[in-house]
């Protein structure tokens, strides 16, 4: 009984000790919390203070130089002005993000807009000077608008000091306060730490050093897994690829039928093989924790085209109709690991595949509603196959667990491809579940969240203006690289049809020899070629000729992960063996940007104001309801766009960057009259100001040439209505 009074008394005391301790740490590290505060607001009123004073300095030399300039006529007074106006931005910009109370966000507010207001008045000066002369900008400065929105800066930056001042007088006695209650409570807190931890010392060490302990023999054992799994699965990968590799190579020669069917078992055994590797290293990575999930933008269509021409062969080859629809208020550029993505859909869809014998295999991604910026975005993979009984629904997901015994033996697989979608999906914080009924299939249902991203208009598919798809490709040239016959005759029928013009390469070195003698809008790669393969041609076309052109892999092996690896050797897509028209069709008007005949105008009465790509706010603005200058500065944009552009396509192709550059810092100009800036001005800065890889260039000059293509067809338009 003794004892056991001492053990509570013992406990009791360290229990009333411990929360003691923590009550005193609390207010402590409170006060401490709000005196480190206190300092980070007196710098921010020191910021303020300063990029104030910076403000009227710069608003004040800005006015000084336009007046000198107008006076004299020296350029040199307006050299770095709009960096200079730049930086007066950047000053409000920096106050707003300081400013933390309603007093000074109004008044800060207000001071945006004077100094706006000053801005473009100082804009207004130089537009009167070149439009109409010296004597109209010295009338224009001398109706004293100036000198009163400059006062109007004076006093709103008074005001906002004066406004400060109370706050900092608050801050200093509160600092005060919360300095001396924090060294009183630090003093009774060493007192009573020191007192503790003569008695608690040694209990506390005895505990740490078995929880290390334990600790290290934990990691030690998933390091050795994780060790064996990833040494494991290299030693059979690297023997595999060879088999995958040679059998590819020995698929190419003149087999008899008894051979070809040992053949096609081999590669499909190794293929199968490969998926489980595959499956064992991502379950060693989650297990480690080493599986990131990044966050890029992505295109949730392209994706999902992707996905589509990566499975519609084996599809074909089961009879099986694959579809697949993304609801039209889904935002086209999400912001989220597409690689995950893929990933997770790539082992549902193989799963579907494997279970479904008849029917059909659809992919639904959908809208489940937004907070904030965050799209719930739902996914749905539904099958006809064999279904799943409920009573095993729950074990599915399980780590090597299938629905039943009988599923292993006639469909094989190892049980991970669900578990690993499970893990995936949950590392993205997301959620899974199943819905079935045996013999009516299975629908496996998502919900991921994803980011909308800010910038919605990567997407350069053609608008819908009044223009109708057709198969006509005027003025635009296609080189094929492909050695197969029966592969050259199905081009040149569709081509023919589409009237393409276009020329055909046998291998890979040939294909090198035509692009140095003419030039091409696209590039049609076959990989696997006699005397130079596809990847080879390439890096060749890259980094010999350091050409831009879009180059897209022609394959029969639509595997995951293959549009990365040809990415990786600078080609812009892939489309899958054997070849269909209609997806043939889309990929070549998705890079060549027309394939596109204008109906009759008197089809469809043309309302510049229903522009997709364009803008003409900015222009009105400055026309002031002058038709002809409307007229001439249109004329302007669609003649200067196609020099601009075949000019930049011929500095990178002469390696000559420092004209690559002045071209793309003055195309900002020819691009603003149009109301293009938001869309283009990062695309434009990347080529100015980046270092510029040939895969860099080609996806920003892809971009920038298939914006401008549906700007120029919105710009004729406009042109012809004034």
């Amino acid at each position: 009984m003794p004892g056991i009074k001492i053990f509570f008394y013992i406990l009791t005391a360290f229990i009333a000790g411990t929360l003691t301790l923590v009550y005193i740490q609390y207010n402590s590290s409170k006060n401490i919390n709000t005196l480190i505060n206190g300092n980070h607001k007196y710098l921010d009123e020191y910021k303020i203070n300063s990029d104030l004073r910076e403000l009227e300095k710069d608003v004040v030399r800005i006015e000084s130089n336009i007046s000198d300039f107008v006076s004299t006529n020296n350029t040199d007074f307006i050299k770095g002005l709009n960096e200079k106006m730049l930086e007066v931005q950047n000053y409000n910009d920096q106050l707003q993000q300081v400013a933390d109370d309603e007093t000074t966000v109004r008044l800060i507010d207000e001071l945006d807009t004077v100094v706006q207001e000053k801005l473009a008045f100082g804009k207004a000066i130089l537009d009167s000077f070149n439009d109409r002369g010296q004597v109209s900008a010295e009338n224009l400065i001398n109706t004293l608008k100036g000198k009163k929105l400059m006062d109007s800066v004076y006093l709103i930056t008074d005001q906002i000091k004066e406004s400060r001042h109370n706050l900092i007088k608050r801050l200093n006695d509160l600092n005060i306060r919360s300095g001396q209650k924090a060294e009183r409570l630090n003093y009774v807190l060493i007192a009573l730490t020191l007192v503790s931890a003569a008695a608690l010392f040694w209990y506390i060490i005895s505990i740490i050093q078995k929880l290390i302990y334990s600790e290290r023999r934990v990691k030690e054992g998933v390091r050795v897994k994780e060790n064996f799994i990833a040494n494991i699965s290299h030693e059979i990968r690297t023997p595999m690829n060879a088999i995958v590799g040679f059998t590819a190579l020995l698929e190419r020669r003149n087999l008899d039928e008894e051979s070809k069917e040992y053949l096609r078992t081999i590669q499909k055994a190794s293929e199968n093989l490969l998926t489980i590797i595959n499956d064992l290293l991502d379950l060693s990575k989650i297990e480690a924790g080493m599986m990131r999930i990044e966050s890029t933008p992505f295109s949730i269509r392209a994706l999902i085209y992707s996905v589509e021409v990566m499975f519609s062969t084996k599809a074909a080859e089961k009879n099986l109709q694959l579809y697949t629809h993304i609801d039209e208020n889904v935002p086209e550029i999400l912001e989220g690991d597409a690689t995950r993505l893929t990933q997770v859909l790539v082992n549902l869809i193989g799963n579907a595949l494997k279970f479904t014998n008849e029917g059909s295999i659809t992919i639904r991604i959908s809208n489940e509603g937004t907070e904030g910026s965050i799209l719930r975005t739902g996914i749905k993979v539904k099958d006809t196959g064999i279904g799943i009984e409920k009573s095993k629904q729950g074990e599915i997901f399980n780590r090597f667990q299938q629905a039943d015994d009988a599923v292993t033996r006639h469909y094989g697989g190892t049980g991970l491809g669900l578990s690993i979608v499970k893990e995936l999906v949950a590392l993205q914080h997301g959620t899974i579940s199943v819905e079935s009924e045996p013999g009516k299939g299975a629908t496996f249902i998502i919900m991921l969240p994803y980011k909308i991203a800010a910038e919605q208009k990567q997407n350069v598919s053609l608008p819908d203006t009044g223009i109708k798809i057709g198969y006509d490709f005027p003025d635009k040239r296609i080189l094929v690289v492909e050695d197969n016959e029966v592969n050259q005759s199905l081009v040149k029928h569709l081509f023919n049809e589409w009237h393409l013009q276009h020329d055909l390469a046998h291998n890979g070195k040939e294909a090198i020899q035509k692009l140095t003698e003419t030039e091409y809008d696209l590039i049609l790669m076959d990989i696997q070629m006699p005397e130079m393969d596809g990847y080879s041609a390439t890096r060749k076309i890259r980094e010999h000729l350091r050409l831009a052109t879009p180059i897209v892999a022609m394959t029969a092996h639509a595997l995951a992960g293959e549009r990365e690896k040809r990415l990786s050797y600078g080609m812009n897509d892939y489309i899958s063996k054997p070849i269909r028209e209609e997806q043939l069709h889309k990929l070549i008007s998705r890079f060549i940007g027309v394939g596109i005949e204008e109906k009759e105008k008197n089809e469809m009465p043309i309302r510049p104001d229903t522009f997709k790509y364009i803008h003409l706010e900015y222009m009105k603005e400055i026309s002031s309801g002058n038709k002809e200058y409307e007229k001439t500065v249109s004329e302007q944009f669609i003649e200067a766009i196609p020099e601009d552009l075949e000019a930049i396509k011929n500095a990178w192709k002469d390696n000559n960057l420092t004209e690559l550059r002045q071209l793309a810092h003055n195309m900002k100009t020819t691009i603003s009259v149009m109301g293009l800036t938001d869309q283009l001005q990062s695309c434009l800065e990347t080529l100015e100001y980046d270092d510029l890889s040939v895969e860099k260039f080609s996806r920003q000059f892809t971009i920038l040439q298939a914006i401008c293509n549906e700007a120029l067809l919105e710009a004729k338009r406009f042109y012809s209505t004034i």
